[in-house]
C-alpha cells in the first residue's frame, strides 16, 4: 500500500464522539500516523511483526500497522468508548486487532517487537508522555513515538531514553494540526510542530 493511500484510509476513520481534555485525545492526523508507520515500515519493523500501540484511542496507528501487513497487532487504551469506535474501525479497514482495556502505566503483556503511539502530550498530566516511552522501551526493542517539538522537549526526551538504555536514532519534524473539540479552544484549527521518534533499545 503506497503511503498516500494509507494516510487516506486512516484520515477516513472514525473519531472519538466525546473526548477527553484530561486523557488528551486528539486523533492523529493521517498524514502525521502514516509517516510515523513508514518510518518503521522502512526499518522493516511492522511487516510479520508483533506490534502494540499503546494509548491506541480510536485505532489509527494498531489498523495502519494491519494495513500494512502486520504479524499481530494488540492496541490498548484505558478508554472503553474509544475502543469501542477502534474495533468498529477494524471492521471497516477489513483488519484484526486485539483490543485490549488497560491502563498503560500498569499494564503487563509478553514482549513484542514494535511499538507505535502517539502518547498524551503531558499537558494536561505531566509526565505522562515519559511513562508511555517507559513502558514502549520495557515491552520492544524499536519504539516509534510522537511527541511534541520543542528544543527542551528534544533535550528531555533524548536524556530520558538514554537513562532508559536506549537511542534515538531518528527524528523527523512534521505538522500536527487538531480542530476545536474542548470548550477551552478559541481557534477553529490548531496547528503546531510534532517529532516523529525512532527510538532502539540497547
Amino acid at each position: 500500500m503506497k503511503k498516500k493511500e494509507l494516510e487516506i484510509r486512516l484520515q477516513k476513520l472514525d473519531s472519538h464522539p466525546d473526548p477527553s481534555p484530561e486523557l488528551e485525545q486528539y486523533m492523529t492526523p493521517g498524514d502525521v500516523a502514516a509517516g510515523l508507520l513508514y518510518l518503521a515500515r522502512s526499518h522493516g519493523s511492522i511487516e510479520g511483526r508483533g506490534v502494540y500501540d499503546l494509548g491506541c484511542g480510536t485505532g489509527r496507528l494498531a489498523i495502519g500497522a494491519a494495513l500494512l501487513g502486520a504479524g499481530t497487532v494488540t492496541g490498548v487504551d484505558v478508554d472503553r468508548e474509544a475502543l469501542r469506535v477502534a474495533e468498529k474501525n477494524a471492521e471497516r479497514a477489513g483488519v484484526e486487532v486485539e483490543w485490549r482495556h488497560a491502563d498503560v502505566e500498569g499494564l503487563e503483556l509478553e514482549g513484542a517487537d514494535t511499538v507505535v503511539q502517539n502518547p498524551p502530550f503531558g499537558v494536561q498530566r505531566r509526565g505522562a508522555d515519559m511513562k508511555f516511552l517507559g513502558k514502549g522501551m520495557e515491552l520492544a526493542g524499536e519504539v516509534y513515538s510522537i511527541h511534541k517539538a520543542t528544543p527542551k522537549n528534544r533535550s528531555f526526551i533524548s536524556r530520558h531514553v538514554e537513562e532508559l538504555g536506549g537511542k534515538v536514532t531518528h527524528r523527523i519534524e512534521k505538522d500536527f494540526h487538531i480542530p476545536a473539540q474542548f470548550r477551552f479552544h478559541t481557534r477553529d484549527v490548531y496547528r503546531f510542530k510534532v517529532d516523529l521518534y525512532r527510538i532502539e533499545r540497547r
